[in-house]
């Protein structure tokens, strides 16, 4: 007996060495009393820390998102859709998509109105997925029960899981959505949006109808102020009006947008094609076309508010500044607005707009306050306006994002991956040209040399449109991945004008083995049928790669795109081992008459053909989390011990020729 203990105890110690079962989510049900007739379902999930879940709202191609469907009854009636909390949204480069997901903990709400006058129960599923930073889980399912008793006015919370049946009864029972002791972590994306806020304000203070301002501000606080203490005061005060006026512009956005109508927007067809045009016209005013400016009776009106001196007065002075320079930072406010409003977060224009105007106060506030420092500001001139044409050429180019954003969501396949490098390759092609003198437009001045600043832009300018040029012919172009329409949506996965017809002893076109097709772009010929993948292997005698992932899984991407491309990683999934990919979130149906009965959930069935190659990893290899390989032999014995991510290409090297060597 001790002798098949210890057995065990190393067969256990020795498999939860390479893997394990993840159950990073816990599920907790409650019911909220509203009114006489209805009441609240409240779904708690509380999120182990460095795992995210994905939100209800996720565009097509994306992450699997989460889903309720509640049991219909005739006791019932469900009121709306199912509202959830704020969340985090990024932009996530893999998926080239916007994608809400929560962090820590999420409470969703569900509406009901109450039909029976006795107590009953509703019965409910969610569907889920999470992921973390080297790793996805399948899509789960977990059951949901609600306990409803009109009778007796009882909240009451169940415990869900069905390993762990427990009810707590409160008559008046909350789910709190944060923990007081609980520290929210920083949004990354709100810091993006500050940063890149900042620095357009410090690039619409290089603009004509910015920079010529400067010496004015100043002087008229030194002509104004009796003391310098007065004029540092004063000074301050104009810095905060500027921010207060622009930080009030986002607020205001945020207000009557609002969470929910950002996030849809940001994936919205309508609205991508609207801000594609609004950039157009900014774009083309900046590039001297004409200038978008605000009614002068405006400004007018200001102006003599301006003049009463005092605290309102210099705050009319900075809501001036704001009208009389519109026509240069109005283009650059309207873009930071569109692109945080696109990032679904509704905090996200409050943010940017603080960014900005904090860059635009700084530098109006220290000249106002030590004028002195004047002297070492350079001349204003037609260097101003190359700033704004520069800014011209950004802003057509981030334009076509919106445009690219609105065909993929429809996927029409009109701005496909290599037009879209074409129009970002004529863009900036052209701005090297500006920049070198070559071309001229309406507002400059004549170019009797070049000087060292533009010189190096034009460098930059041109170096860029270089680089991009191969990603026509394939190229990843990693600098620029969150940009240009993926690379499977192209006019050719592999490149204008060239399409693949080998580059391995398994990849020829003109004899693919039955149930296999080639992986694009990589030509790698893989299987989606454990079955079929196994009877070829052992039909050409070579060891079995078994591939778990997931459509939606970010990590799985990664390695096909950064460690499988690799020139002594590809050569051996080629030529040496027979892939097998099998998807654990394919939501395709099992065919009639294959449906299988659950082992891990007895009394289920499993549903999906990705349920199935699941369930096989969370069996046979003690194993739940994506992307998980396994070197096999003929007699579906491993090689060697199975890996999960492994970003290191020497190491998943090292990990490939071990199991090969073993086959052999």
């Amino acid at each position: 007996m001790k002798k098949i203990i210890v057995v065990l105890s190393f067969l256990i110690l020795s498999t939860s060495s390479f893997s394990q079962i993840l159950n990073p989510v816990k599920w907790v049900t409650s019911v909220e009393k509203v009114s006489e007739s209805e009441y609240d379902l409240l779904i708690q999930a509380t999120i182990e820390e460095g795992w995210h879940l994905y939100s209800q709202n996720v565009p097509e191609d994306g992450s699997i998102p989460t889903n309720f469907t509640f049991v219909k009854t005739d006791n019932y009636k469900l009121i709306g859709n199912t509202s959830e909390e704020e969340g985090h949204t990024v932009f996530d480069a893999v998926f080239n998509m916007n994608i809400k997901y929560f962090e820590n903990r999420a409470v969703f709400k569900q509406r009901v109105k109450i039909i029976s006058k006795s107590n009953f129960k509703i019965t409910g599923e969610v569907e889920f997925m999470v992921c973390d930073d080297s790793s996805c889980l399948p899509p789960t399912f977990v059951d949901l029960d609600f306990s409803i008793q009109p009778k007796k006015g009882i909240t009451s919370v169940n415990f869900n899981t069905k390993e762990k049946k427990e009810t707590v009864k409160s008559t008046e029972t909350k789910i709190e959505t944060k923990s007081k002791k609980e520290k929210k972590p920083i949004d990354k994306s709100l810091l993006t949006i500050f940063l890149i806020a900042f620095l357009s304000g410090f690039a619409a203070l290089l603009t004509p109808c910015v920079f010529p301002m400067i010496p004015m501000t100043v002087s008229f606080f030194t002509k104004q102020s009796k003391s310098k203490a007065a004029g540092i005061k004063n000074a301050l005060i104009y810095g905060a009006s500027i921010i207060i006026i622009y930080v009030a512009l986002g607020w205001l956005v945020s207000f009557f947008f609002g969470a929910d109508a950002l996030n849809a927007l940001s994936t919205n067809v309508w609205f991508n094609v609207f801000f594609f045009l609004i950039l157009v016209v900014f774009a083309v005013s900046f590039l001297g076309a004409f200038e978008i400016v605000l009614p002068s009776s405006w400004g007018t009106k200001v102006d003599a508010q301006a003049d009463k001196g005092g605290v309102i007065g210099i705050f009319f002075m900075a809501l001036a500044l704001a009208i009389v320079s519109f026509s240069c930072t109005g283009p650059i406010v309207g873009t930071l607005l569109v692109q945080a409003a696109a990032g679904g977060n509704h905090i996200g224009p409050i943010v940017g707009m603080l960014g900005f105007s904090l860059a635009l106060a700084i530098p109006f506030a220290l000249f106002a306050a030590f004028p002195g420092w004047l002297n070492s500001l350079p001349k204003s001139g037609g260097w101003l306006n190359t700033v704004k044409v520069v800014l011209g050429f950004l802003e057509l180019a981030l334009a076509f994002k919106f445009l690219s954003n609105a065909d993929l969501v429809l996927d029409l396949h009109w701005l496909e991956r290599e037009v879209f490098l074409a129009i970002w390759i004529a863009i900036f092609g052209t701005l090297a040209l500006y920049l070198f003198g070559k071309i001229q437009l309406p507002h400059d001045s004549p170019l009797t040399h070049i000087s060292v600043g533009r010189l190096s832009l034009g460098l930059i300018s041109l170096m860029f449109t270089i680089y991009m040029i191969p990603g026509l012919w394939g190229a990843p172009l990693n600098l620029i991945s969150a940009f240009p329409p993926p690379q499977h949506y192209s006019e050719s996965p592999y490149g204008v004008g060239f399409s693949k017809l080998g580059g391995g002893s398994n990849t020829s076109h003109l004899n693919i083995p039955e149930g296999a097709h080639l992986m694009a772009p990589h030509d790698i010929l893989a299987f989606n049928d454990y079955d079929l993948g196994l009877a070829y292997a052992k039909k050409v005698n070579k060891p079995v790669m078994l591939d778990f992932t997931g459509k939606a899984c970010v990590n799985c991407r990664k390695m096909e795109q950064n460690v499988w491309p690799k020139d002594k990683i590809l050569n051996i999934l080629k030529n040496d081992v027979v892939l097998i990919s099998l998807f654990v979130d394919d939501k395709r149906p099992l065919p009639n008459g294959e449906e299988i009965d659950s082992k891990l959930h007895p009394g289920k069935k499993l549903r999906y053909i990705g349920q199935k190659w699941s369930e096989m990893q969370t069996i046979k290899y003690g194993a739940n989390a994506q992307p998980f390989y396994v070197l096999i032999n003929l007699n579906e014995e491993n090689l060697n011990d199975p890996v999960a991510y492994t970003p290191d290409v020497d190491e998943y090297y090292k990990w490939l020729k071990e199991g090969i060597a073993n086959f052999k």
